[in-house]
């Protein structure tokens, strides 16, 4: 399982021009799960998201996790995360998870934040999605659950 996580001050998905998420200070997190992700990986990279000390203390150094700043958390799928560039310039993406195992490891994965995080909103898997947000600092982070 594959994420990129960026801290944001606000950041939201639309869909055919409807906003079908939107946070404030939080996380956004894009989520990859590969054809051998399981439930195990999945809770392994929330609980690694939630833990880690990415937002500033009063004197600016990065010492707060998202539940120390009350933060929101926005997730969207992104199979894309799984690309393989290596031959040729047209990606390929069969390291990506089947399309229904793929979305019920998305579904557990968000209703797992939820458990920790009393605002957690959505994309919609598979969907073509416009995703707004402005990064904080900027930060951003790629975890893989392989690294972890």
């Amino acid at each position: 399982m594959r994420a990129v996580v960026q801290r944001v001050s606000r950041a939201q998905v639309e869909i055919d021009g409807n906003t079908v998420g939107s946070i404030g200070k939080g996380l956004v997190i894009l989520l990859g799960v590969g054809h051998e992700d399981t439930e195990e990986q999945a809770e392994r990279l929330w609980s690694k998201i939630s833990r880690l000390r990415i937002f500033e203390d009063e004197d600016g150094k990065t010492n707060l996790s998202l539940a120390d700043v009350h933060g929101d958390v926005l997730v969207v799928s992104q199979f894309t995360l799984f690309a393989n560039c290596k031959k040729g310039n047209r990606p390929s993406f069969t390291q990506a998870g089947a399309p229904d195992e793929a979305n019920r490891l998305y579904e557990w994965f968000v209703e797992r934040a939820r458990r920790d995080v009393p605002r957690v909103e959505t994309g919609r898997f598979g969907a073509y999605m416009d995703v707004s947000l402005t990064n904080d600092g900027p930060f951003t982070l790629w975890l893989d659950t392989d690294a972890l």
